[in-house]
């Protein structure tokens, strides 16, 4: 079943696609963004998606991507139509910082993101030595390769909770003005 043809939700509905390396925490974030609670959550081999209302008559439709070598080169393939970028970084896993800094800006480049909004999860800031949001944000360059949408770096822990609230009213009010600039250009085109 497509999930266009959900009519289950009236409303505004949005795409949010999440992205980061393995083990960054994704679908630990997502469980918990869903149902308040952690999940032990095995590697995500293709990809989870997941609904949530995000206020009244607003969706957002989330699809958690596995961050594996191999699926890599498949994250392309589901930002067609992408209102947000959710990315996740494991702020303790400094030996994997670059890596995923690499993966970031090339995601950024696709032509499919251009002006999407992006929200950075600085996840796993319960454990010793994770950078805080300011040194994820200088160490990703977020002023510049985001100067041309609105982006945020957001601490989180997903085993607590810590952060996602305000993590997913940022992607919400992100998401939703998005959506209406693209009405608004799609009118203009016609």
């Amino acid at each position: 079943m497509g999930l266009q043809n959900a009519k289950c939700c009236p409303g505004k509905r949005a795409n949010i696609v999440m992205l980061g390396l393995d083990f960054a925490g994704k679908s630990t974030l997502l469980c918990k963004l869903r149902y308040k609670d952690a999940f032990l959550t095995i590697p995500t081999i293709g990809f989870n998606v997941d609904m949530i209302e995000a206020g009244k008559d607003f969706t957002l439709t989330f699809w958690d991507v596995g961050g594996q070598k191999k699926m890599r080169e498949l994250w392309s393939n589901f930002l067609e139509d992408t209102d947000g970028l959710l990315y996740v970084v494991d702020s303790a896993a400094k030996h994997r910082l670059e890596e995923s800094r690499r993966e970031f800006e090339l995601i950024l480049k696709s032509e499919s993101l251009k002006n999407v909004p992006v929200v950075v999860l600085a996840n796993k800031q319960d454990l010793p030595g994770a950078l805080n949001a300011e040194e994820i944000t200088r160490r990703f360059k977020m002023k510049k390769y985001c100067s041309d949408r609105n982006w945020y770096v957001q601490p989180c822990c997903a085993i607590t909770g810590q952060g996602l609230p305000e993590a997913l009213q940022r992607v919400t009010t992100f998401a939703r003005h998005y959506s209406k600039s693209k009405e608004t250009f799609t009118t203009l085109k016609e």
